[in-house]
């Protein structure tokens, strides 16, 4: 009697891959443009959240754990100064610590989604928000209605909103905060997935402003939707599907 057939290990984890698969959509890649590290876990999170089977419990998770990674790399932007601190065995460590004061501002309604994993990395962070809506009669962005801290101005703005597709509302919103005193080079935009189309236009507008995006997909159809994309983020965070959470 034969032995029964024993399956083939699975391969071992891959590293991550030193080429950016977001090149394969926007090469090169404008200079004030920051994307995750490309590894397997980052691309099966992506593919959890991407797949419209996905519970909407699920998705609240996997999208909450990639926003951290984000709101993380943001952070890895913003400029520091030395600092001296005196460890527990009385030993002096030279290390350094955050310039200035941050605060995050979300684009609504999706960008609201984005402000608990800011405030998981970040303590007693400041929130602002801007709500932007298309102009009926002209088409265009129009700002509907925003909340700062009123000193703004001297802060580090992290401008949170998941999607950037044509690039309209974003564009707006750092108009809106420049008019709040905001200089460019201090405010970070960070999104979970990109047009290339939104990101030219964005980045053409704002060359000193830095974007953390963690995904760039291929690009837009006739109806301006991320393609592959997630679908509407802020819909399915906030209404459950079909499937059991």
């Amino acid at each position: 009697m034969s032995s029964p057939t024993v399956p083939a290990p699975l391969p071992p984890p891959q590293p991550a891959n030193a080429n950016n698969i977001n090149q394969a959509h926007l090469d090169p890649l404008p200079p004030s443009v920051f994307t995750l590290p490309q590894t397997a876990q980052l691309e099966a999170l992506y593919t959890i959240i991407r797949d419209s089977k996905t519970s909407r419990g699920d998705f609240l998770f996997y999208s909450d754990r990639i926003i951290r990674l984000l709101v993380e790399e943001g952070l890895n932007h913003l400029p520091v100064v030395a600092k001296t601190v005196e460890t527990p065995t009385g030993a002096t460590y030279e290390g350094v610590g955050f310039q200035g004061k941050i605060c995050g501002v979300s684009i609504l309604r999706a960008g609201e989604a984005m402000e608990a994993g800011l405030r998981e990395v970040c303590r007693s962070v400041r929130i602002g928000k801007i709500l932007i809506q298309r102009d009926e009669e002209t088409a265009l962005p129009k700002l509907f209605y925003s909340k700062f801290p009123p000193d703004i101005a001297s802060r580090y703005v992290l401008l949170l909103d998941p999607m950037l597709a044509t690039g309209g509302s974003a564009v707006k919103a750092v108009e809106v905060l420049q008019d709040h005193g905001v200089p460019e080079e201090r405010i970070i935009f960070i999104n979970l997935i990109s047009a290339p189309e939104g990101l030219k236009f964005f980045t053409g507008k704002f060359p000193s402003l830095k974007v953390i995006t963690g995904w760039i997909d291929e690009g837009l159809n006739e109806k301006a939707y991320i393609i592959p994309g997630l679908g509407d983020f802020g819909e399915r965070r906030s209404v459950s599907n079909s499937i059991t959470d």
